[in-house]
């Protein structure tokens, strides 16, 4: 049998081709918040993503603290999150290159539909809080230091209540979203959630959507890359072109036209964002 015999310039090609799909199957690990992942809305970027660049996203699905913590170690080489105090200090610190602004939605007060304690009523979010606080009503808190858990807690001391362990019908839960919208569920309580995992949660059950639209519940999403003195393995260079395709025209597209029910669950605003605050 006569073996055949191969040109220099096709096994230079071949091999050209083998290195390309090696460099494509590159992989950066990247901590998002729970809400994020609640949303859906990884499932439609990460093989956009993938597609574009070449680069394989792992996701690690947390609490914004917990995903502060992971970049404060270098155990991501970037971080998705929402809380921007807990981000420019991160920042500050060093331990990020910058802050960028991606996208936003805004956070909501869920209850049973009856709404017992009238927050649906209220003139501001902190006085829903107050009104449910003064009806002694079931409030699942995630309990996690998470984005939504301090914004939460914000809200409660512009209420000027004290939200400590003596309160009964505060119930803290101490996980993501998904699991606190579950627990509101089945008792029929009142809880703050982000309108994307609100949207995209199906156990609904009694629940409605009772109070939104004010200022306070802004909620703005953030990718800060770490800062690569964390280590040599910081991968600063998918990190940086994570973020280009991050805050591209594909990326608006696909964040602005992603819904659920007909309602569009984020709003892309990158392109308002700045590195005012980078780190040197």
């Amino acid at each position: 049998m006569q073996i055949p015999k191969f040109s220099a310039a096709l096994v230079f090609g071949i091999a050209t081709s083998l290195t390309a799909q090696a460099v494509q199957a590159e992989e950066m690990r990247l901590a998002v918040t729970t809400s994020f992942h609640n949303s859906g809305l990884a499932e439609v970027l990460l093989p956009e993503i993938r597609k574009d660049t070449g680069i394989d996203v792992d996701l690690l699905v947390v609490g914004t603290g917990q995903a502060v913590k992971l970049g404060e170690t270098g155990d991501v080489d970037a971080i998705l999150v929402h809380a921007k105090s807990a981000e420019e200090a991160f920042v500050e610190a060093g331990h990020g290159t910058h802050r960028r602004e991606i996208m936003y939605n805004d956070f909501v007060i869920i209850g049973p539909e009856s709404d017992p304690a009238g927050a649906a009523d209220a003139d501001g979010a902190a006085n829903a809080l107050a009104a449910i606080a003064e009806a002694n009503a079931p409030f699942v808190s995630r309990g996690d230091d998470s984005g939504t858990h301090k914004t939460e807690l914000s809200l409660w001391d512009a209420a000027g209540i004290d939200v400590g362990t003596a309160v009964d019908w505060y119930k803290p839960v101490g996980a993501g979203m998904g699991a606190a919208l579950n627990t509101a569920s089945g008792m029929g309580a009142y809880v703050l959630s982000d309108r994307a995992s609100w949207l995209n949660f199906g156990n609904k059950g009694d629940l409605a959507l009772l109070f939104a639209g004010d200022p306070e519940l802004f909620n703005q999403y953030s990718y800060l890359p770490v800062h690569p003195d964390k280590g040599d393995y910081i991968k600063s260079d998918l990190a940086e072109e994570l973020e280009v395709w991050l805050t591209s025209a594909r990326a608006k597209e696909l964040i602005d036209s992603y819904s659920v029910a007909g309602e569009r669950l984020f709003t892309f605003n990158a392109a308002v964002a700045d590195r005012s605050n980078a780190a040197e």
